[in-house]
């Protein structure tokens, strides 16, 4: 008899949760094999299938039986397992007994920590009829499920009603019960192509035999794919390109075990209405695939998957068609009411709508982003009239109907209103760019006034919730504060913007002055911020002592600070780099220590040694050059001149006592380390790079 065969799971159910259908079926692989490494038992490929009703694992090559393993129990040390005459104690005794056998039978075993008695004996693997129930049923156990549902006078307890069970190995039929569904060989098709049982003799032929007989595509990733193409071509033939979201083509293929493309249309005259509330509705609400032309514009037409091979395609055709008009009337409706007023004309509104009840109004709100924006916008050589109107108007989309009705229309209604209002093209742009960016990832704020807009808003978020004690603890972030440091940062760093961002916050503190009751709220922001700024940089890969060295320096501008890594990371790659960094933590060391106050800068005349004598002069060589380029960020050549020192530095140090007892040529040495220090220092403190992170 073979020694292994393959294994199939399946479990049917009324139909499941589309949008948690693919992580299920993932939690139920993944914790199905765990439990067959658990046990012992081999196996070779696992293949994961899921539809609306059914969540199934086939296995190849899966072990009839765990092998025979050896155990070994140890028992007591072998002093005290005899006494002084060499007689067992009862400790020795005892263990015996509980495993079955005499003292004399027992073995010893020489360890680090002494010589413990040991007993050993062959076990005897279990076959896999008697573990598979266990390892299916803690598998099911496990699975993400925020609320399980009985159904029926069964206590059984699952995310949908359970109907059927198939479990088989090899040939034969693991026997058991699981959320009181006996298993068995009977698998079901389609529910209106084929209701009826099927029942299956090998594993191997599940797929095949369900999509031949049952008009089922078990597989997620070939219906999934399957899906794609059918759209793709159906898109084709009216010279359309679909819109494949990916996570709007999981939630499709979740929906459905046979496929089949329908082609539908809406009438012109809905193309009125912006776009973005349009493709909403069709995705969100009917998981449609909207169709765009060449150059982007949508078109009248879109795709839905049926989940039927029906003889009339044309009336499903003409029912999706007729779900989907009231909801694209409402659109109109909306877009034509909001028409009726200008975005200004919502201010008065915003008065009633609180932002946080101890920071303000949403009004109270859009006027201090109007106000530090057109800062910003001087600032950055941008135009701070607009950049104010773009801060008080910033929210007013937030009143109308069509955001009301789809919020995904935030930001993108007030740029459609504002054209519509006649204002300026990137006054426009900027309502929408005020969200950027949305999420990780996400486009960032192009127009000078979007960026001033979208900073300033999130600049006062951070320091109004810090201001009144509310910092993100734990997992908690309800004013989202991580992802507005993270979208600030962002829009600072990659615009090489030049803003003093200390200088920024404390602007924004005092805005807030009369409303704040925590003490340093732009120094706590600041730090949140310089947080979230490393884990940028540990993401790209810059080791944390590298960003250490420049924080320390306190940069006054992201824009530098970036610079400035950037600068260290080329640094390090040269081979002064690690003999230099020494050094300066032996000079920080050596002036830490010295109480005594140094002079302004080393006397020449008082040099003794030739080492630092030679060092002094390379200093006040290189210096003079270094310094100017760091002066215009120039840092990366700056430190490459200074790479230079490497040499009399190390001599200096291997030749010179810097603490000798002659007070006046002391402190002439440590006024010349301390010069070399500062020197180093303006760019970053090269004392806090660690020698182990060096490559």
């Amino acid at each position: 008899m073979a020694d292994f065969a393959p294994l199939l799971f399946e479990l049917g159910t009324e139909e499941l949760p589309p949008k948690a259908l693919k992580r299920l079926s993932e939690s139920l692989t993944q914790s199905f094999i765990a439990g067959l490494d658990q046990a012992g038992l081999k196996h070779g490929q696992v293949e994961a299938y899921a539809t609306p009703r059914r969540l199934a694992v086939l296995i190849q090559d899966c072990a009839l039986r765990q092998p025979d393993r050896q155990v070994e129990r140890r028992g007591p040390a072998v002093k005290a397992a005899f006494d002084g005459d060499g007689k067992p104690t009862k400790a020795a005794e005892g263990f015996a007994r509980s495993c079955g056998t005499t003292v004399d039978q027992l073995k010893r075993q020489e360890t680090e920590k002494g010589e413990w008695l040991i007993y050993q004996m062959e076990e005897t693997g279990q076959t896999a009829d008697k573990l598979l129930p266990a390892i299916a049923e803690q598998a099911l156990n496990k699975l993400p499920i925020p609320k399980r549902m009985r159904w029926g006078a069964s206590e059984a307890q699952f995310v949908r009603p359970v109907h059927w069970l198939v479990f088989i190995h090899g040939e034969q039929l693991v026997d058991c019960t699981l959320l009181d569904a006996k298993a068995d060989r009977l698998t079901y098709g389609h529910r209106f192509h084929h209701p009826s049982a099927i029942t299956l003799y090998n594993p191997d032929d599940y797929s095949s035999v369900l999509k031949e007989m049952g008009k089922v595509v078990a597989g997620f990733g070939e219906r999934r794919e399957m899906i794609r193409n059918l759209i793709q071509t159906s898109a084709a033939a009216l010279d359309g390109h679909p819109d494949l979201d990916d996570d709007l083509l999981d939630e499709v293929t979740a929906l459905n075990e046979w496929p089949v493309p329908i082609t539908a249309s809406f009438e012109e005259r809905f193309l009125e209405v912006p776009q973005e509330a349009l493709i909403a509705t069709m995705k969100g609400n009917q998981k449609y695939f909207p169709l765009f032309t060449a150059e982007g514009r949508l078109m009248n037409h879109f795709i839905t998957i049926a989940n039927i091979d029906s003889p009339q395609p044309e009336l499903i055709q003409a029912g999706n068609e007729r779900v989907i008009r009231p909801r694209l009337a409402d659109a109109m409706f909306f877009w034509q009411q909001d028409g009726k007023k200008h975005l200004e004309d919502h201010l008065e509104s915003l008065k009633h709508v609180v932002f946080q009840k101890q920071l303000g109004s949403m009004y109270e709100k859009s006027t201090r982003i109007a106000k530090l924006a057109e800062i910003i916008a001087t600032e950055i050589n941008g135009n701070p009239d607009l950049a104010h109107r773009a801060g008080l108007l910033s929210r007013c989309d937030l009143m109308t109907d069509m955001v009301n009705e789809f919020p995904v229309m935030q930001g993108v209604m007030g740029r459609y209103q504002a054209t519509r209002d006649g204002e300026a093209d990137e006054l426009a742009t900027a309502m929408d760019e005020f969200y950027m960016p949305r999420f990780s990832g996400d486009q960032l704020p192009q127009t000078k006034t979007g960026i001033a807009i979208s900073l300033a808003e999130k600049l006062d978020t951070l320091v109004g919730i810090f201001g009144i004690g509310q910092r993100p603890t734990g997992d908690r972030d309800p004013f989202a504060l991580r992802r507005a440091a993270l979208g600030a940062l962002r829009i600072i760093r990659e615009h090489s913007l030049p803003l003093y961002l200390s200088g920024m916050l404390e602007a924004v503190t005092e805005s807030l002055s009369d409303r704040l009751t925590e003490k340093d709220t732009a120094e706590s922001v600041y730090r949140f911020m310089l947080e979230r700024l490393k884990g940028i940089y540990v993401d790209q890969g810059i080791p944390v002592d590298l960003f250490q060295a420049v924080s320390e320096v306190d940069p006054h501008t992201v824009a530098d600070f970036d610079q400035r890594i950037r600068a260290m990371a080329e640094f390090r790659t040269l081979p002064e780099a690690e003999s230099l960094a020494a050094a300066n933590k032996r000079i920080r060391n050596i002036l830490k220590k010295s109480e005594e106050k140094l002079p302004f800068q080393a006397d020449t005349a008082l040099f003794q040694d030739e080492a630092e004598k030679i060092l002094a002069s390379k200093l006040e060589e290189l210096a003079p050059i270094a310094q100017p380029l760091f002066d215009v960020g120039d840092y990366a050549e700056g430190l490459r001149i200074l790479a230079a020192l490497k040499q009399p530095v190390d001599a200096f140090f291997d030749q010179v006592m810097v603490m000798t007892d002659d007070r006046t040529l002391r402190l002439n040495r440590l006024a010349l380390l301390s010069q070399l220090q500062n020197i180093f220092l303006s760019v970053a403190d090269l004392s806090l790079l660690q020698q182990e992170s060096h490559t």
